[in-house]
């Protein structure tokens, strides 16, 4: 594993493929209201944040299509594995956040999980969908980059 695709100590779940597909504008953390199965599964890291997204529901921002696997000694009491989840969120942060859902083309997607002071916090961003030619900008920037890294590093050699 490259050192891009490591975790930080506190990051449970990464959607790597999120800076890809879409251009963040802005960013807020949230916690997760989670059952207890849930959370068990969540600090093991078994979640899965690719195809997550974020709906607004009767005043409230929800986690939608967001897996977390079952926990193993979980018995009865387990949880759907892709139920919608509630986001804990100020009013405020809510109410800017639901204003720029009304906006065309805009949505709002998981980009991480963490645990901060014992708690499983997701950031969730607010994005902006790439055409197929930012994409392939994104990509040759990129690329252009390291190249003059990888130049650069050979230079002071």
């Amino acid at each position: 594993m490259n050192k891009h695709h490591q975790k930080a100590p506190n990051e449970l779940a990464n959607n790597r493929k999120a800076h890809h597909d879409y251009k963040i504008l802005a960013t807020y953390e949230a916690g997760l209201a989670l059952t207890g199965t849930e959370i068990k599964s969540v600090r093991a890291g078994r979640m899965n944040l690719r195809d997550g997204f974020v709906q607004f529901k009767h005043g409230e921002l929800w986690l939608a299509n967001v897996h977390i696997s079952l926990y193993d000694q979980g018995n009865q009491f387990n949880h759907d594995p892709l139920r919608d989840r509630k986001l804990l969120l100020h009013k405020k942060e809510i109410r800017k956040i639901s204003e720029e859902l009304t906006q065309k083309g805009i949505t709002v997607i998981p980009l991480k999980v963490y645990l901060k002071h014992g708690f499983a916090k997701v950031l969730i961003g607010v994005a902006e969908g790439k055409k197929q030619f930012d994409k392939r900008e994104t990509i040759k920037r990129r690329d252009q980059d390291r190249e003059m890294r990888r130049n650069l590093k050979n230079v002071l050699r």
